[in-house]
């Protein structure tokens, strides 16, 4: 099979898929559920070549006289994107087939889901700027159709047009910058553009290049003060959530910043730019994720977190950082899609993800507790999990970055210490304490809606406790993908006693104790900060919305 085939292979099954769901029924989504499984494998097969240093390129002529092409290219970073899009995605569709059972729509959700798993893989695996910002804009309608499943809801019509005008907005200015970055460099190709990075640096393009595709990345990325869109998505049914805003959709952006680090990265624009927005939007996701009481909010804004950490490492462009950045994109990818799928089966059975109203579910829902705890835990930072090793080699980055290293170190901890309290209010609020009354009779979910966290708490477990399984396969090639240049680390749980493990100590010890002030925190502190960081941001996008939908009405009277 061609990668082009492979791109493409999502497309056509999801024009099958109301039949398939008409004829199979609740047997729809485990046989769907094959299609990234087999890509998983088919992506799998790539491990070997990739590891020993090599890359593979295909080509097929689209519009030849013009140069523009379906050329696909897989590297570490493509790789790794296209194992955790088709992976994560196999147990999404068997997830959904159980958390959507009996839905009168569940169909559309068959198709959607598979349209945009192949815009995905558009995007990470493309190399042409054209055919890449074309799937990139698939992703962006492709959700906008997921995030507005319950389109009856005003509010679900509201979070999905939302997030594709603000994408679609980012989208269009990262056009102008791929336009202009071709123009600059002499090409369409982005391998052919890494050759000419020098020349694009040096360009009088550059400024607008760096700024609009930065704009692309920071809409998609939801790095503040574009983040709003990504907690209103949540509308979106829970399946929807466990991919879009975990693992796939939300980290397009930050694909985009680490393909193009190599061309446009490494300069002191890139650097405050780049670093200045991730670091920003890394402490204000978290510390928003403990104004909510909502399950999916919490691990929206802490997903917010994650985003600014991972586009704050990019901007850095040293290899420690880049070295932390694929390890913790890999982490976060396992643990927080299993806990979106954990809050969503509690959602499911109890009839409400309000922490407040929930507890003593571990007695009911023993598997669904067991595996979210795991999630949870490397999420943390808890050792043993590939959360603690992804925290740890942050810390090792942070702690390099010689412009301002004492500022950025205590951001870091700053906004770690709040994921740890979020991991906290996601598992010890409802399944812990006494039983509480809630909407629904609780019981366990079905297996299909835990056995996706299952393998991936189970896998964020394994590859914390056998990290070197990772190393040379993927993460040293990935890692040497986004720098430009080879890299060469082993990971490993243990590096003796340093001021990285330090600083895990200080933000362990520092979340539980702002776990216990929650309650206190919430109800006075936090009203102020949420206002000031989500609720005027999207006021001014309310406000955006009208007046350009005011200035179009005058035009036409």
């Amino acid at each position: 099979m061609s990668v082009l085939m492979a791109v493409l292979l999502g497309f056509v099954v999801a024009v099958f898929a109301p039949w398939i769901n008409r004829f199979l029924k609740d047997y729809a989504g485990w046989v769907l559920a094959i299609v990234p499984a087999g890509l998983f494998v088919f992506f799998a097969s790539f491990l070997p070549l990739i590891a020993s240093g090599e890359t593979f390129r295909e080509t097929t002529p689209w519009v030849p006289y013009i140069n523009i092409h379906f050329s696909f290219y897989i590297d570490g970073l493509s790789l790794l994107f296209a194992l955790i899009i088709s992976g994560i995605g196999t147990f999404i569709v068997i997830y959904g087939g159980g958390y959507l059972k009996g839905d009168r729509d569940i169909a559309r959700f068959y198709l959607s889901v598979l349209m945009f798993m192949g815009s995905m893989l558009g995007v990470v695996l493309s190399d042409n700027l054209l055919t890449l910002f074309i799937f990139w804009e698939l992703t962006s309608f492709t959700s906008y159709l997921l995030i507005g499943y319950y389109h009856e809801k005003e509010s679900s019509r509201r979070a999905a047009l939302q997030a594709l005008l603000v994408t679609g907005t980012g989208g269009l200015a990262m056009l102008g910058g791929v336009v202009l970055m071709a123009l600059a460099g002499g090409s369409m190709e982005i391998t052919e553009l890494f050759n000419e990075a020098d020349v694009i640096k040096e360009h009088g393009y550059y400024i607008a290049i760096l700024i609009l595709v930065c704009a692309g990345a920071f809409t998609k990325s939801a790095q503040f003060p574009f983040h709003y869109w990504l907690p209103a998505a949540m509308e979106a049914p829970t399946p929807v959530s466990a991919y879009l805003h975990s693992a796939t959709m939300v980290k397009a952006g930050v694909y985009l910043l680490a393909r193009f680090n190599p061309i446009l990265g490494g300069t002191e624009w890139w650097l405050w730019l780049v670093t200045g927005f991730g670091a920003v939007t890394m402490l204000v996701g978290a510390w928003l994720a403990l104004s909510f009481t909502d399950m999916k909010r919490v691990l929206a804004y802490s997903t917010v977190m994650a985003l600014g950490t991972l586009t704050m490492l990019i901007g850095m462009s040293h290899p420690y950082a880049m070295q932390a950045m694929v390890v913790f994109l890999l982490g976060h990818s396992l643990y927080k899609g299993a806990l979106f799928m954990m809050a969503g089966s509690v959602d499911h059975e109890a009839g409400t993800r309000d922490v407040l109203l929930l507890g003593g579910l571990r007695k009911v829902m023993p598997y669904t507790f067991a595996f979210g705890t795991i999630a949870a835990l490397s999420m943390a930072g808890i050792p043993l999990f590939l959360g603690f090793i992804g925290k740890e080699l942050v810390y090792e980055a942070v702690l390099g970055f010689s412009p301002a290293p004492v500022l950025i170190v205590i951001v870091a901890v700053l906004a770690n210490i709040a994921v740890v309290a979020s991991s906290g209010i996601v598992i010890i609020r409802p399944f812990f304490g006494e039983l509480k009354e809630t909407p629904k009779h609780v019981h366990e979910a079905p297996f299909s809606m835990w056995i996706g966290p299952a393998v991936l708490g189970v896998l964020s477990l394994v590859f914390g406790f056998l990290p070197f399984l990772l190393s040379d396969s993927i993460m040293v090639p990935a890692a040497t993908a986004v720098a430009g240049v080879p890299l060469e680390f082993y990971l490993a749980l243990w590096h003796g006693i340093n001021l990285p493990l330090i600083l895990s100590v200080v933000t362990l010890m520092g979340g539980i104790l702002v776990y216990k002030l929650w309650d206190n925190l919430r109800g006075s502190v936090m009203p102020g900060y949420k206002k000031a960081f989500a609720t005027i941001p999207e006021a001014a996008y309310d406000f955006s919305l009208n007046g350009m939908l005011s200035v179009a009405y005058w035009q036409t009277l």
